[in-house]
This record gives C-alpha cells, structure tokens and sequence, in this order.
C-alpha cells in the first residue's frame, strides 16, 4: 500500500469525523482527537526503527543498486517511513517465485 492511498483514506476518514461531530455536536473535541491522531501518526513515520531494523537492512544490502541507494540515502538513522521505502524497492527488485 502506497503513502498516498494512505494519506488519501486518512483524509476521507477525517472529513467523515469531522461530520460526525457536526451531527453530536462535538466539532472542537473531534478537530481535537483528529489532530492528535495526526500529529501521532507522523510521529510514528519518523520515528527509527528497531535495531531488528537494521539487521533485515543489512540483509538487503548489495543485491539491486536501486536498494542501495535508497540504504545509502537513509543511514545512518533510519526512520519507519524509509524503512518501508526500502523494502518496497527490495520486494519490487527481486525475482518473482
């Protein structure tokens, strides 16, 4: 699943709150939740990953040049976000099974 189809249901998901707090009567508490939802949700994105992380990521070091450009890119701190990057240039590199 892509950031975009992320982002793109998030921001429907956000508009569907934000009606449904029009209808209860509680627009500033849903506004509230749904930016503290955000500000989590980006949080997370760049937080760095596990040292298990960085263990899968020398695995897939020196197999596709794109990957490892991406790898060079990131380090020496790799967030969540460019983790799921990398592996996604990995999965689409290797061969079919």
């Amino acid at each position: 699943m892509s950031l975009t189809i992320i982002l793109a249901v998030a921001a429907v998901l956000s508009i569907v709150f934000h009606f449904l707090g029009v209808y209860v009567g509680a627009k500033k508490t849903v506004w509230t939740m749904l930016a503290i939802v955000w500000a989590a949700s980006f949080g997370l994105a760049i937080s760095e990953v596990k040292p298990k992380g960085y263990a899968e990521i020398e695995k897939m070091k020196g197999k596709f040049a794109e990957t490892d450009k991406l790898i060079e890119e990131a380090m020496p701190e790799v967030s969540i976000y460019e983790m799921v990057v990398i592996k996604k240039s990995y999965n689409e590199n290797k061969p079919k099974q």
